[in-house]
């Protein structure tokens, strides 16, 4: 079945808050660091005082956990007509208006932007704005999957 392409433009309100939190940063760095070192700027809120920040700073990709899950507001109801089991995740882009630190209290607005049909597979690009809970702007997160066809 293929996904529904009216749901081009359909837009979620801001969800549930997220916190970021000084040991979630740390787990996510050392996630990504691949074995390597962090930057102490992820780990020591005085590094990341003495760089500009408020407190220990994100990595860059830190809030694809965020926007994964407001995705999944589309991505789980039965209007999109999206088999997950059929979902490849095809790309990830972020924009940052400024960087995510510990003690954000952060919220994600979901909008599809396109659906479109190429060679028997639907390639879905959706968009989420992510602010602080005070309406803030620190991300803009565009993903795009392939509902894989029959």
């Amino acid at each position: 079945m293929p996904v529904d392409a009216g749901q081009a433009g359909r837009t979620w309100p801001p969800g549930e808050p997220f916190e970021v939190t000084r040991a979630a940063i740390a787990a996510f760095a050392a996630a990504t660091a691949g074995g390597g070192p962090v930057h102490p700027a992820h780990t020591d809120p005085e590094v990341a005082r003495s760089l500009g920040h408020a407190d220990v700073v994100a990595p860059p990709t830190f809030l694809v956990g965020l926007a994964q899950s407001s995705d999944a507001r589309f991505v789980d109801d039965p209007a999109s007509g999206v088999d997950f089991s059929r979902v490849v995740h095809g790309e990830q882009r972020f924009t940052h208006h400024r960087p995510a630190v510990a003690g954000d209290r952060l919220v994600a607005a979901l909008t599809v932007e396109s659906v479109r049909r190429m060679a028997g597979n639907d390639l879905v690009t959706m968009r989420n704005d992510i602010t602080t809970t005070d309406g803030e702007s620190v991300c803009t997160s565009t993903s795009m999957l392939v509902v894989r066809g029959e």
